[in-house]
């Protein structure tokens, strides 16, 4: 018996892993002290966790632990890396690319810089009906770069349609052009290899939450060496991080965000393999229920382009709305779980071609670590008979 809710949200967030729970428990009521307390033991045993946890991140992405920025989630790193490198680097230029299908933590920090006098060049992507609909083209980021342009950034995974970028391409182009990289990498670490001197990534935001960690804990990988990447701090008073993000430390979520992502690295191709199953599984018994599904985003034969447990799917002649309203025993989502609140459809959907009308009416499920087959099968049944009812109350209207 499959017991609901039945949670299929996992690009939103994800459970905290109960080994991360135990690794996190001493440092709430244990090894409780401030990182930032020199002077006693209980300083030096946070401080000690933090360096441990700092080293064993760095290491999962090919970076030095002197290149970790703590942060409070992805959102903060991509503010910091995008307004802290624009303010810093202005001499340089005012020209900044980014892409259509990037997460709004992207764009409107980008918004905010064009209001101020950047410009903004915001690449399109590959449409529905190509075999990697939503892939960026390698040679659209070379025709944008000029003399002016001071960053490049572009998601390594898309938040909805799962789409892997072309992230090796891209950093020896930045790399070749001598212009700064960065990648919003949150639905990337912990899911896929990634390595940033392979990548010639410059900056890589990271979050906990997405890979099984706590919230409220992020980081930003920092160049250090060819070149060195400075920024301009967004958050003053205290000078922690090397002075580029103030704040007393999350010591327990960093602990936390270690762990998970060690977990992460150690499971990933097993984990891989089993995602890739139960999303093809969903799919089949999806389309082979109800008519008229399609796919949104790259085909699923295309493993090396789109994350293992990613499916978006739109269902024709269908209210959006009411679909959603519908899914009360099966947690997933229209798009980004950031968007929530604005009524307009998602502009990833609408960036590879889709309607209006098809946009609404698309499911985004995001399968995880603790989703089984019985709860597949659970969601194949739900849909079959919500997405019929629905269609024959259309019919009668």
């Amino acid at each position: 018996m499959v017991q609901t809710p039945v949670y299929m949200d996992n690009h939103a967030t994800t459970r905290v892993d109960p080994r991360v729970v135990e690794a996190m428990l001493p440092l709430f009521h244990e090894k409780y002290g401030n990182a930032g307390s020199t002077s006693h033991v209980f300083g030096w045993d946070a401080k000690e966790a933090v360096d441990r946890s700092r080293e064993s991140i760095a290491r999962s992405i090919g970076a030095s632990s002197r290149e970790i920025v703590f942060t409070s989630g992805a959102t903060e790193s991509n503010n910091l890396a995008i307004r802290g490198c624009a303010e810093r680097t202005r001499r340089r230029g005012n020209h900044i690319v980014s892409v259509a299908t990037e997460h709004k933590a992207i764009l409107d920090p980008l918004a905010v810089l064009a209001r101020r006098g950047f410009e903004v060049t915001l690449l399109p992507v590959r449409q529905m009906g190509e075999p990697v609909a939503g892939r960026l083209d390698v040679e659209r980021v070379a025709d944008a770069i000029r003399d002016d342009t001071l960053l490049v950034t572009v998601m390594l995974a898309n938040n909805e349609i799962g789409v892997i970028q072309p992230l090796v391409e891209i950093g020896n182009l930045c790399k070749q052009r001598g212009v700064l990289l960065h990648t919003d990498a949150t639905q990337a670490v912990g899911k896929i290899p990634v390595d940033v001197e392979q990548m010639q990534i410059d900056l890589l935001s990271f979050s906990g939450h997405k890979l099984y960690g706590p919230k409220g804990i992020g980081g930003l990988y920092v160049r250090r060496r060819g070149p060195q990447v400075r920024l301009t701090p967004q958050i003053d008073g205290g000078g922690q991080e090397g002075g580029r993000r103030s704040g007393t430390l999350n010591v327990p979520g960093i602990v936390g965000f270690a762990r998970a992502l060690e977990l992460c690295v150690d499971e990933m191709e097993a984990e891989s393999n089993r995602l890739f199953t139960l999303r093809d599984r969903l799919y089949q018994g999806l389309t082979s229920a109800i008519e008229h599904v399609t796919l949104n985003g790259p085909e699923l034969d295309q493993r090396d382009f789109r994350l293992a447990g990613n499916l978006s799917c739109s269902f024709a002649d269908v209210d959006g709305e009411a679909l959603m309203m519908s899914m009360r025993d099966l947690c997933v989502s229209s798009g980004s779980a950031c968007t929530s609140t604005n009524p307009e459809p998602s502009h990833v959907l609408r960036a590879i071609g889709l309607s209006d009308d098809r946009t609404r009416a698309s499911l985004r499920f995001g399968i995880g670590r603790f989703n089984t087959e019985e709860e597949v099968d659970f969601a194949i049944g739900l849909l079959a008979e919500v997405v019929q009812r629905l269609r024959r109350m259309s019919s009668l209207a």
